[in-house]
């Protein structure tokens, strides 16, 4: 009775965001049309912007039972992040083109970005020590299949404007592997959507990337009108969300497959399908081995990483789905699943997710540059990394110590908009609501409100 009160309450709270964001962009009656501070030339060979984004996250004081090293803190705590991008591109030909792009990071997360698999801010990876790195590097060549083209819109990762209908895209270089697989125009943007892992990206998908998300490797995208299918190969992290890859594909390589279908399911509104697959091979420990040497008295607890060098298989699928419905309305679902007998390696420790929302455009209040979207999120393991925690054992985001496990059930809205000092400066409330945080009946729910502010430029 308690959670279903609570959960009334998260959805009333849903309400006063976005009573309260109104409240805030009434201050002015903004309508210019730019969304940067600069505008953008169309027709230059190269491409010069950046962007800077700033969250706030607070909770208060939640219900537990106990805790661990790698609980969410239960007492009041808050975090703030920020992250500055900057994005450069040269057009080297009417097919290639090159991405330069360079990153800043300081802050961190709630308790330093643990106790939740679906965490409550993308931006606060582990390693934001305030100093510069490449985030992106690649090439890109685009080969032809079709005389017809169709007009693409410039942005900070693709400056060509014209893009053969039919074609074979390649990329080479350093990037992250969520800049071409499980996309989804409703939530796949931290900077101005939604802020949660697990919403943003599909939480069972274990992506190989260093703790700041990138890698390097190689992308083929076979694109067609209504259909495309994508492969890529990457360097994997040598340990459990480190920040070093292992550069050496017969120790640790991960390959990636997507297959994207368009059908127009409504007359003139947008419509995508991604099948997402992934394997990968690195020295990850397992679950049953790691049990097996506690109660054997090997170990006083289970220790995942406790094992010799050993190249072992994780795999995993999911699917992505989004809806255009209306000019103003669209939905978007995400489901996945990954083999639990191996440890968490990349990106959060999820064996199994389901996602669904949508977002609203405010021209309904005329306000056409807001927008409100909310989305509900269940997070599962299995049953060998369920009693791998429970029997005290440490991941590297969950480990409370023991484990009275439940699904890690999430809610999460927003409410963005423009900010009246000038084009490109952006704000937004959100508000996240987790029951059974880590996984665990004994502990939450929790409820963190967020501020954000993000200035493109």
């Amino acid at each position: 009775m308690v959670r279903i009160f609570l959960s009334g309450a998260a959805l009333l709270l849903c309400a006063i965001v976005v009573a309260s964001s109104l409240a805030l962009a009434e201050i002015d009656d903004y309508t210019s049309g730019s969304e940067t501070f600069f505008a953008h030339s169309d027709t230059l060979p190269w491409w010069l912007s950046a962007q800077s984004n700033t969250i706030f996250q607070w909770h208060p004081p939640f219900h537990a039972d106990y805790s661990g090293p790698n609980s969410l803190d239960r007492r009041s705590d808050q975090a703030a992040t920020e992250v500055a991008t900057l994005y450069t591109g040269l057009e080297l030909s009417p097919t290639l083109e090159a991405i330069a792009d360079f990153e800043i990071g300081s802050g961190s997360g709630l308790s330093d970005s643990t106790g939740l698999a679906g965490l409550t801010n993308l931006d606060a990876t582990r390693d934001l020590d305030g100093m510069p790195y490449v985030a992106r590097l690649w090439y890109r060549l685009v080969i032809p299949l079709s005389d017809e083209t169709v007009d693409a819109e410039r942005g900070p990762l693709s400056i060509l404007t014209t893009l053969p209908v039919r074609r074979l895209d390649i990329h080479i270089g350093k990037f992250s592997m969520v800049d071409f697989f499980d996309l989804n125009s409703v939530a796949n943007d931290s900077h101005t959507q939604f802020m949660n892992w697990t919403v943003v990206n599909n939480g069972a998908y274990d992506y190989p990337a260093d703790t700041r998300g990138y890698t390097y490797g190689g992308v083929i995208d076979y694109e067609d009108r209504f259909f495309g299918a994508r492969f890529a190969e990457a360097l994997i992290s040598k340990r459990a969300n480190g920040l070093n890859l292992q550069k050496n594909l017969q120790d640790a390589h991960s390959e990636n497959y997507e297959i994207e279908v368009r059908p127009e399911l409504i007359p003139k509104r947008f419509t995508a399908v991604r099948f997402l697959a992934f394997t990968n091979f690195a020295n990850m420990g397992d679950y049953h081995q790691a049990i097996d040497l506690f109660e054997a008295g090997k170990t006083p607890v289970p220790e995942i990483t406790d094992h010799r060098m050993q190249n072992t298989l994780k795999y995993g699928f999911g699917i992505n789905a989004e809806q255009e419905f209306t000019d103003t309305i669209r939905g978007f679902a995400r489901a996945g699943w990954n083999e639990g007998e191996h440890e968490s390696f990349n990106y959060t420790e999820v064996n199994d997710t389901v996602a669904f929302g949508g977002d609203i455009r405010g021209t309904v209040w005329n306000r056409p540059q807001d927008k409100f979207g909310v989305a509900f999120v269940g997070n599962g393991l299995s049953q060998r990394h369920r009693q791998y925690l429970a029997l005290g054992g440490l991941g590297f985001i969950l480990g409370d110590g023991a484990l009275s496990y439940g699904p890690e059930k999430i809610m999460e809205c927003y409410y963005n908009f423009p900010i009246p000092i000038h084009a490109g400066f952006f704000g937004a409330l959100d508000l996240q609501y987790i029951d059974n945080p880590g996984y665990n009946r004994a502990r939450g729910p929790v409820v963190v409100p967020s501020m954000r502010l993000h200035v493109e430029l």
